[in-house]
């Protein structure tokens, strides 16, 4: 059975909670019309590349969304909308283990420029929230911007059918399953178990529960996951990427710099193509394999419209 849709859980949560009390590069950058035209229903594929030295990365985060044709696209006015960082770790911005701020800062701002009548900043931490807020910097991000920071507590838990390949029945982080729509922001890592952290397995931070019990099995795990909660966009930040020690890190040493952002509406595409940061190809990582299979999308960029954006 396929795991059904974040889209088909809101009726079903419905009854047993309520509801949350660039610069132009090498290449021209089309308009989204024009290349949709001739793209049928294909889905997208963007990399911006922060090439030029001192380069905004907000600006480079808003070149890549007009690149999909705006958030506009996406984001309709009077939306709430959820949006997963990767803030599992309680370390700065430098060490490359938790989502840029300005990645996320930007991110938030065109959501709300787009018209979201709320957007919502969620993550369930591994070290304590408050400390992940504050020294990530997402802190200042929801106090600069309006979003609401959620915290992650126990009664924002409710277990839901997932109908995955592995998981059943599992506690799942409320905001995603109430949002209108969910944007999926991680930070691209090695990942001792995974091989690599990345869009998939960012949805360990939406759920409750056990995560050892979800690091048995985890690539089908975290496979299970990613077809549940099925985001809107995921925007892949690799503006600093994690080489070694993590997914947590903690040195400097740990660390390259790419000064690149992926964005697609196909959770796998996304992955597949940071995985090339690393030197992998995407059929080496088991969750890409096993999210191709089981149809969240696809690793071949030939079956998605692409564009490359330099700032």
């Amino acid at each position: 059975m396929n795991p059904i849709t974040r889209r088909e859980s809101i009726k079903k949560i419905a009854r047993i909670s309520t509801s949350l009390a660039v610069s132009l590069g090498a290449s021209p950058l089309l308009g989204w019309k024009s290349i949709h035209a001739s793209a049928g229903d294909k889905g997208f594929l963007i990399e911006g590349v922060g090439a030029n030295e001192g380069y905004n990365v907000k600006e480079l985060t808003r070149k890549v969304f007009e690149a999909a044709g705006g958030v506009g696209r996406f984001v309709s006015r009077g939306d709430v909308v959820v949006i997963k960082p990767n803030i599992s770790w309680a370390r700065r911005p430098d060490l490359g283990a938790t989502t840029n701020p300005d990645v996320l800062e930007a991110t938030v701002e065109l959501c709300l420029d787009a018209g979201a009548k709320k957007v919502r900043i969620a993550d369930n931490t591994i070290h304590d929230a408050r400390r992940c807020f504050a020294v990530t910097g997402v802190g200042m991000v929801a106090k600069r911007t309006g979003a609401d920071l959620v915290f992650p507590r126990s009664s924002l838990m409710k277990a839901m059918k997932l109908h995955g390949h592995r998981l059943d029945a599992w506690p799942v982080f409320v905001p995603f399953v109430e949002a209108d729509k969910v944007i999926n922001l991680p930070v691209a890592k090695v990942h001792g178990l995974s091989t690599l952290t990345l869009g998939i397995k960012n949805w360990i931070g939406a759920v409750g529960g056990r995560r050892n019990a979800l690091h048995q099995d985890i690539h089908q795990s975290i496979v299970d996951l990613a077809g549940f909660f099925n985001p809107t966009l995921t925007l892949i930040d690799a503006i600093r990427i994690m080489i070694k020690n993590g997914p947590s890190g903690g040195s400097p040493s740990d660390v390259a710099v790419k000064n690149t952002l992926i964005l697609s509406d196909d959770q796998v595409a996304a992955d597949a193509k940071a995985a090339g940061l690393f030197g992998y190809d995407p059929r080496q990582i088991g969750f890409i394999r096993l999210g191709k299979k089981w149809g969240l999308g696809t690793y071949d960029s030939r079956e998605l419209v692409q564009q490359r954006v330099i700032l």
